[in-house]
């Protein structure tokens, strides 16, 4: 007969092989995951998650076996990354540990504001509906989200930094601007970011632009006839007569003066050449073949300009 005293020393060494064999040994989870823990979840839910992901076969036991052997420091909230075969210690030391996936939110200079929101629809971390925000209200930038943040408080953040980013260049903008008040600088901000895609351009099509407003002669920017029927979105086409010829709010084929509000969200780059313009006498620009523009300050330069650009486009097969 076993002795009470070997007998219980067998299975405290039975129970701490059971222990820490299902501690240290590989688990079923068959490729590296994305686990999320909410703000305020419980340790019994995470490890009922665990089991629905198939990082673990039981709950009891990842619970018995965490309290155990895996120390007292408290589950963090986050996004993790599970890897493929992750131990119960492993999986424990991720989670304890915060070894959070940073995650963020790109949003490029000349987004509309239609399209930051379905980006941000499309983060399935982030929480809550998202309604479009004001166009020219978010500043393009790129943003650290966290797993379980609202859409909403994210677009908030966007448009603080905006808040803050044009007030710090109105203070320091040029006595060239045409600019009267902020509103103005972010309207004339969104026509330069969409008119060229040049960063060493800017200034110039700024102060382009900002002689054809003291001239009182149209704008006549492509993409304020684009914006009522997109909303900032691409065609996907040429602009239409009847569009071009179209009078609304936006349209500065058809108006002078500034469109009645932005047509995207403009860059902090773009915000500064409307605010500190080149000085020119340019007042047309068409583009030279290059990604960029040919100046002009008389509209017969200009011709020979866009004469240039029709020999270009019919040598590529454009016309």
């Amino acid at each position: 007969m076993i002795r009470p005293k070997l007998l219980a020393m067998i299975l405290a060494l039975l129970a701490l092989a059971w222990g820490l064999g299902g501690w240290f040994l590989p688990g079923p989870l068959a490729k590296d995951t994305e686990f999320v823990v909410k703000d305020g979840e419980s340790f019994n839910a995470v490890a009922e998650h665990l089991q629905y992901t198939g990082a673990i076969s039981s709950p009891l036991t990842f619970k018995l076996r965490a309290r155990l052997l895996g120390g007292g420091a408290p589950i963090k909230a986050g996004n993790f990354v599970l890897p493929r075969g992750a131990s119960q210690y492993t999986l424990v030391d991720i989670l304890q540990g915060g070894k959070v996936v940073r995650r963020f939110v790109t949003v490029p200079e000349g987004m509309p504001s239609i399209m930051v929101a379905e980006r941000l629809a499309a983060q399935p971390l982030l929480t809550g509906e998202t309604v479009t925000p004001p166009e020219g209200s978010i500043l393009p930038d790129t943003y650290e989200v966290a797993a379980g943040e609202s859409r909403q408080a994210v677009v908030l953040r966007m448009q603080a930094a905006m808040r803050r980013t044009l007030q710090e260049l109105w203070a320091k903008r040029s006595p060239d601007t045409v600019a009267k008040t902020p509103e103005e600088a972010l309207v004339l901000a969104s026509i330069v970011e969409k008119e060229t895609g040049k960063p060493s351009e800017r200034a110039m099509v700024a102060g382009l632009y900002s002689n054809r407003l003291r001239g009182h002669m149209m704008l006549q920017a492509d993409p304020t006839i684009i914006y009522p029927i997109t909303k900032g979105k691409p065609l996907g086409r040429r602009i239409r007569q009847s569009e071009i010829a179209a009078v609304n709010g936006y349209n500065t084929y058809s108006m002078i003066g500034l469109p009645e509000g932005p047509i995207t969200n403009p860059g902090r780059a773009s915000i500064e050449a409307v605010l500190n313009p080149a000085k020119t006498d340019a007042l047309y620009m068409v583009a030279d073949g290059t990604g960029g523009h040919a100046f002009a300050a008389t509209l017969e330069e200009h011709n020979r300009n866009v004469a240039k650009w029709f020999a270009i486009r019919r040598q590529r097969g454009e016309l």
